[in-house]
């Protein structure tokens, strides 16, 4: 047998290690490791942009439980992993280490600059100590809380060729990460504040749907009769249905809410920090979390912190709270509860009928939504929502309910646009495999959710946030994926300026200095972006379907036809340009304090409560 190169053991560590996919773009050194991995049956996604290519990775271990695994010259994508907990092997060619400080070609000490920002970073400094290098950082990044972990390769490793005396038996898999339990003493501590509490809430976010939580979750919620509020992307951990969803009413949720049970979720800002006026001032907080560094964080009091897995920790506090049930029927704190619910949803079912052309973002994507549950209902599971973009994410969050988790994918915790079409392909891999057949089952997903068979990933984009990583609809059509793509395109970043053609024309012309001359004359502001761009034909380019939707009636039709196509499909849903106004993310405006359910009927507070789950709820 031949020697063996460095490209080959990597290629080798990583089949050993059971990676069935990488992302990535390849370059010099780093072509080598990627057609070794396709020789040993690796699937090898090819991406036009390293970051859409890292964001695939990073949210493709969240969806499997298991590193993704990303493949460039450079190395991105660490910051987005790290925030959001995601597990994540970035593997990154670098310059010969003979020419070390002589200005070689990309020369980089990566990692030096990575190893503040990752949970470990290695060079292998021969070839024999590459499996040990890749095992290591895999290994490293999925046990505790998930993050980054980077294997920088130098080219000459990378061509090397190992002697002949040289003899590496296959890696070995690296076993599930330990699931720690919680102290006996502070659940016993927890269970009694709980039990006391006058108004109660439980706050379910995304590290409980990583941590495959949902059924000892369900069965916590079914015995205590507590409200619970999802995050962002804990919707789903709990079905949106759900009688004791808070969602539609999450302003009066915080503002009153006493004793407060975190799982997995952060007292960042998406949660406000916890502290007033969004919250109770006198809360008390409840963590949950694998992570010890979030215990005591802001608000939370870290005698009231479990440092432990959630799944694991979930049953043996049931156990501690015995018989105990909150009695939501006969609480003023639920009472009110369901009053704000009921006076959003009305107002939110009001929005969505707006009849008024152009479009608003509530009325578009309330078609959609229509549209979409006739073609396959939340219950099924059978579709994957991807979404970014301020009001598009923001408004879709509540438009859009899902019954099972990690069937929602957003900007995450750093609000970071550019990752929807990264993460649409990331999630059209992780549950229909890559050349799967249409209705066989996801190959990778280590946890079914919802009905079996094929899913669809249905992407909603702003037009600005669409921009940063569109070309990978040719990645797309390349790997026959039939993804859905809506943009919503009002023609600006936030808002556009306008929703005539001939005036954006005139603020074009006194930008360019062609119009009115005018010093005091206002031309196109930062926001500004072209007005009717057709997106839509980026899919006609690759050989998808382009589509234009311009009433709701034409959005219905659209969404049919890209549902059926069987490739991709980019429809341009026109809206209107929008209100200008204070320009931030819904979740982190602040309010003065108000009266019950005040702050809940300002426009984009309303929009991202209206939440579908709750007719007839206990609440």
């Amino acid at each position: 047998m031949a020697p063996s190169t460095g490209a080959q053991m990597i290629a080798r560590s990583l089949r050993d290690l059971g990676v069935a996919v990488v992302f990535g773009i390849v370059g010099i050194p780093v072509v080598e490791i990627a057609e070794e991995a396709i020789n040993l049956g690796i699937k090898f996604v090819a991406f036009r942009n390293e970051q859409a290519a890292a964001y695939a990775a990073s949210v493709y271990g969240y969806l499997t439980a298991k590193p993704g695994v990303c493949l460039v010259v450079g190395g991105p994508g660490i910051g987005n992993s790290t925030v959001n907990a995601f597990p994540f092997l970035l593997l990154a060619g670098s310059s010969e280490t003979h020419l070390t400080s002589k200005g070689a070609f990309q020369e980089l000490d990566a990692v030096s600059f990575l190893t503040p920002h990752t949970k470990s970073a290695f060079r292998p400094a021969a070839l024999d100590a590459i499996p040990d290098a890749i095992r290591n950082a895999y290994r490293s990044a999925s046990y505790g809380r998930p993050g980054p972990s980077f294997v920088d390769l130098p080219a000459d490793i990378i061509q090397g060729v190992a002697s002949s005396s040289t003899t590496l038996g296959p890696t070995s898999l690296v076993p599930l990460p330990p699931k720690p339990s919680a102290n006996e003493t502070t659940l016993f501590k927890v269970a009694q504040l709980l039990k006391s509490a006058k108004s109660p809430l439980i706050v379910i976010g995304k590290g409980a749907a990583y941590a495959r939580a949902s059924d000892s979750i369900g069965s916590l919620i079914t015995q205590i009769q507590v409200p619970f509020l999802p995050t962002p992307m804990g919707k789903g951990v709990l079905p949106d249905s759900h009688p004791l969803n808070a969602a539609s009413a999450r302003s009066t949720a915080l503002r009153e809410a006493d004793v407060v049970c975190l799982l997995g979720a952060r007292l960042n800002w998406i949660l406000h920090f916890g502290s007033p006026p969004k919250w109770n001032a006198s809360a008390k907080f409840i963590q949950i979390d694998i992570s010890a560094d979030e215990l005591g964080r802001n608000a939370a009091d870290p005698a009231l912190a479990i440092h432990g897995d959630i799944a694991t920790v979930i049953p043996q506090l049931q156990t501690h709270l015995s018989t105990w049930s909150y009695k939501p029927e006969s609480s003023p704190y639920a009472s009110r509860l369901l009053t704000a619910k009921e006076k959003n949803l009305a107002t939110a079912a009001k929005k969505a009928a707006d009849p008024t052309l152009p479009m608003t973002h509530s009325s578009a994507l309330s078609a959609i939504e229509r549209t979409l549950h006739s073609l396959s209902p939340p219950d099924d599971g059978r579709i994957v929502y991807v979404s970014e973009g301020a009001n598009t994410m923001d408004i879709s969050r509540s438009i859009f309910p899902v019954s099972y988790p990690r069937l929602r994918l957003d900007a995450g915790t750093h609000a970071t646009m550019g990752v929807g079409m990264g993460y649409a392909i990331a999630a059209h891999v992780a549950y229909n495999g890559l050349g799967a057949t249409p209705g066989e089952a996801g190959i990778n997903v280590t946890e079914a959710v919802g009905k079996p068979g094929k899913k669809k990933v249905v992407s909603l984009e702003g037009d600005s946030a669409f921009g940063f990583s569109a070309m990978e609809v040719e990645t797309m059509a390349r790997y026959g994926m039939d993804i859905l793509i809506f943009v919503i395109n009002n023609g600006g970043v936030y808002h556009g300026d306008t929703d005539d053609a001939a005036r954006w024309k005139e603020l074009q012309e006194t930008t360019l200095g062609s119009g009115n001359l005018d010093p005091g004359a206002k031309g196109l502001r930062s926001t500004s972006l072209s007005f009717g761009t057709r997106y839509e034909d980026l899919a006609t380019m690759v050989g998808g379907l382009g589509l234009v939707a311009r009433t709701p009636e034409e959005v219905e039709a659209a969404t049919r036809k890209g549902w059926e196509c069987g490739k991709v499909c980019v429809v341009n849903v026109m809206v209107g340009k929008g209100e200008g106004g204070k320009l931030e993310f819904g979740w982190q405006a602040s309010s003065k304090p108000k009266g019950d359910g005040a702050d809940e009927q300002k426009g984009g507070e309303q929009m991202r409560e209206k939440g579908k789950g709750g007719r007839g709820s206990k609440l």
